[in-house]
C-alpha cells in the first residue's frame, strides 16, 4: 500500500492528479505541468516534499563522523548554515544525494530522498559502529514526525514573511525569515502553526525556501502560505512541475542521474567533494578519479529544433551514422521555459564538452542535439 503525507487531504480539495513516486501517493500536477512550472519562475509554486526524510545527528564528535561519512566540508558549517553534499559508499558509488545543516554546536539536521530513506539511515548506523562512534553520537530517524513544504519563486521570500513574523528562536538565531541567504536554516515559532524550521534553498533555481514542521502542522503551514500566496501569483506545484525545473537547472534526480554504480566525480558533481579534508568514505577513488579522469561524464543538452522531447533509456549517438549508441539518456522533458525538448545523460568524455554535436533517438529516429553548458534556463534576474 502506497505512503500518504499529512497534505493528503489538501491536495484532494485542491484537484490534484495523483500517481505512485518511489513508495508514495503524490500529486503530479493540479491544473498542468506547464502552468504550475510558469509560476514558479514568475512568482511562486508550493511542493509537497514531506515524503522527503529527517535525520537528526547529535553528539560532540557529530562533525567528525559527518565528515568521514559525506562528501562535502561538514567542518566549514556554523549554527544555521547548511550544504548539499552526497553520501557515497566505500567504492565511491552515490548511495544518495541530501542536505545537510548545522542546527547548534552539536546537532545536524539531514534531508534525504524519500526512496532511499530505509537504505540511507541503515548505511549511517552501520558506518556510525565501524566507525567507533555508536556510544557518542545520537542518530535518529525523524522522517515520519515531519511534514516538509517547498515554497519556491521569486515572490517566495515575501509570501512567507507574510506568514511568518518575528525572529528566529534557532538554527540561524535573531533573524527575520526573508532575511535568510541562500543556504540558511532557522527556526521560528508561530502562533497558529507551531515550530517552523525554514532554510533558503530549493530544487528549481529560484529564489525559495524548504519548510519542515511536525507531520500534524504541516496541513496548517500549507493552508496559511497558500493563502497570502494566490493573491501574488503562487499556485500548488506538483512532481511533474519540480522535475521540468530541476531538468532546466541540470540537478540530478537519485535513480535517474545518481545511484550506486554512479560517482560523484562521473556524475560532474565534483564540486561538492572536498577532497582535501581528510579521510572519508570513497574518498580515495574518487581522489583517483578526479586526477586521472572518467570514462564518462554526466552532461545535460538541448534538442537542435522542434521534436517529441527525449526521455530516460533513449539512446545517444555520437552521429547520424554510428553503429552503436555511446551513451544514454537519463531525464528528459520539454521545457515550458525554453519550449524545446533538453535533457540529462552519460556520454563519453570525449562527448562532454558544452557545444558538441551528439544525436538523440527519440521515438525511433535520431534527432540533433547539442551539449550545453548547466544551467539550459538562466533566471534573468540572480539568486539570493
Amino acid at each position: 500500500m502506497l505512503k500518504r503525507t499529512p497534505l493528503r487531504s489538501a491536495h484532494e480539495r485542491a484537484g490534484a492528479k495523483l500517481i505512485e513516486f518511489g513508495g508514495w501517493e503524490m500529486p503530479v500536477h493540479y491544473s498542468s505541468i506547464t502552468d504550475e512550472h510558469l509560476a514558479v519562475r514568475r512568482a511562486a509554486g508550493l511542493f509537497d516534499i514531506s515524503h522527503m526524510g529527517e535525520v537528526q545527528v547529535r553528539g560532540a564528535m557529530a562533525a567528525t563522523f559527518l565528515n568521514r561519512l559525506l562528501t562535502n566540508d561538514i567542518g566549514k558549517l556554523t549554527p544555521g548554515h547548511g550544504q548539499y553534499t552526497l553520501l557515497c559508499n566505500h567504492e565511491g558509488g552515490v548511495i544518495d544525494d541530501l542536505y545537510a545543516y548545522r542546527i547548534a554546536e552539536r546537532e545536524y539536521f539531514l534531508i534525504i530522498n524519500a526512496s532511499r530513506i530505509d537504505v540511507d539511515f541503515a548505511w549511517m548506523q552501520k558506518e556510525l559502529e565501524r566507525m567507533g562512534y555508536g556510544n557518542e553520537i545520537e542518530l535518529r530517524n525523524m522522517s515520519d514526525a515531519y511534514g516538509a513544504i517547498a515554497l519556491q519563486g521569486p515572490a517566495s521570500a515575501e509570501i512567507l514573511q507574510r506568514c511568518v513574523g518575528g525572529t528566529s528562536c534557532g538554527g540561524l538565531s535573531g533573524v527575520q525569515i526573508s532575511a535568510l541567504r541562500k543556504n540558511q536554516i532557522g527556526v521560528w515559532d508561530t502562533a497558529d502553526c507551531g515550530l517552523l524550521l525554514a532554510a533558503r534553498t530549493g530544487y528549481t533555481g529560484e529564489d525559495g525556501f524548504e519548510i519542515v514542521t511536525r507531520a500534524e502542522s504541516v496541513e496548517c503551514a500549507w493552508e496559511r502560505f497558500l493563502s497570502e500566496g494566490l493573491p501574488l501569483g503562487c499556485k500548488p506545484a506538483g512532481l511533474g512541475a519540480r522535475d521540468t525545473l530541476r531538468t532546466e537547472m541540470g540537478y540530478p534526480l537519485y535513480g535517474h542521474e545518481l545511484n550506486e554504480q554512479v560517482t560523484p566525480i562521473e556524475a560532474s558533481l565534483g564540486f561538492f567533494v572536498a577532497l582535501n579534508k581528510g579521510e572519508f568514505n570513497g574518498g580515495s577513488v574518487l581522489a583517483r578519479q578526479k586526477a586521472e579522469g572518467t570514462t564518462r561524464k554526466c552532461v545535460t543538452f538541448c534538442m537542435d529544433g522542434k521534436t517529441a522531447p527525449p526521455r530516460p533509456h533513449y539512446p545517444i549517438w555520437t552521429d547520424a551514422d554510428s553503429a552503436q549508441p555511446t551513451g544514454e539518456v537519463t531525464s528528459g522533458t520539454q521545457s515550458p521555459s525554453l519550449e524545446i525538448g533538453i535533457g540529462m545523460g552519460f556520454v563519453p568524455v570525449a562527448m562532454a564538452q558544452p557545444g558538441t554535436r551528439i544525436q538523440v533517438e527519440v521515438r525511433g529516429k535520431r534527432w540533433p542535439a547539442v551539449v550545453a553548458k548547466k544551467p539550459v534556463y538562466v533566471r534573468p534576474t540572480s539568486a539570493v
